[in-house]
């Protein structure tokens, strides 16, 4: 089973286009939708389970109709209305890969502070203020920890694990 780790969130379906089955596919990046892939995988309870793509059709830079295998009619595209969909990590080329306006690759990413100690993983990136935070979760607290490259020392990229130089208190109760 794929974990939350190996996949990065691309976009979101919006609305049914038409009536042969086909879902209006909205990218978060241009990028997400110059990729070349046979399937997404779509957060089905919460669960990522791969749709295969049938036909693919621009629509503006960063949204598509897309057509999946066994989505026929507009009744069936309408209950995968408004999910997020999801791309392999491994599918995004080096040049792909996001920079630090998309913090959002880092989901599913360990922190680790410049003592060694695990601060949990990021669960979110909140963009709605001016400095970006992740909200990196453990089993006995929340953190909101500024995404900045300021802070960060090193990425273990191959175990998903951030080492930050985080100010003193920034972490303290």
């Amino acid at each position: 089973m794929i974990s939350e780790k190996d996949i990065l969130q691309v976009g979101r379906t919006q609305k049914p286009y038409g009536i042969k089955g086909e879902i209006i596919l909205l990218f978060h990046k241009a990028e997400y939708a110059e990729l070349d892939t046979e399937y997404y995988f779509l957060e089905i309870d919460g669960l990522p389970v791969p749709f295969f793509v049938e036909e693919f059709t621009f629509s503006t830079n960063v949204s598509a109709r897309v057509k999946f295998t066994d989505v026929d009619d507009e009744k069936s595209a309408s209950r995968y209305v408004n999910t997020d969909v999801y791309l392999p990590r491994e599918r995004l080329k080096p040049e792909q890969k996001p920079n630090e306006d998309d913090w959002n690759y880092f989901l599913g990413y360990t922190i680790v502070d410049q003592h060694g100690v695990n601060l949990g993983t990021i669960e979110e990136v909140d963009e709605t203020t001016q400095n970006i935070l992740f909200i990196v979760k453990s089993e006995e607290k929340e953190h909101l920890i500024p995404a900045t490259d300021d802070f960060i020392a090193a990425i273990d990229e191959e175990n998903k694990i951030i080492e930050m130089y985080l100010p003193e208190g920034l972490t303290d109760e």
